[in-house]
């Protein structure tokens, strides 16, 4: 099993910057994507930006705003999130997933509230 433990999120400010961390412990070894989603209620859950092997991908919604990136530890990964809109307002789970024999096995953190609200 993969554990995963977020930090970060909270209230901000349109346009303002939070920042959020993920910490995956555990049997980490074969992890070979860690990344974002978010889910605003009422609505699925959906990608944010994912990181493997050194290629990132973002959500439209997102480019140019936020910015994933590993940590010093190859088991963390981090978000930056700028100039952020009340549309951003959602639930942030982080994403760790690992690819055996041909299926993917996805682990998710608890989830951190961001709000965006004046």
């Amino acid at each position: 099993q993969v554990q995963l433990v977020e930090s970060g999120g909270g209230l901000v400010q349109p346009g303002g910057s939070l920042a959020l961390s993920c910490t995956a412990s555990g049997s980490i070894f074969g992890i070979s994507v860690m990344g974002w989603y978010r889910q605003a209620p009422g609505k699925a859950r959906e990608l944010v930006a994912t990181f493997t092997s050194g290629a990132t991908n973002y959500a439209d919604s997102v480019k140019g705003r936020f910015t994933i990136s590993r940590g010093n530890a190859r088991n963390t990964v981090n978000l930056q999130m700028n100039s952020l809109k009340p549309e951003d307002t959602a639930v942030y789970y982080c994403n760790a997933a690992r690819f055996e024999l041909g299926r993917k096995f996805d682990f998710w953190g608890q989830g951190t509230q961001v709000t965006v609200s004046p």
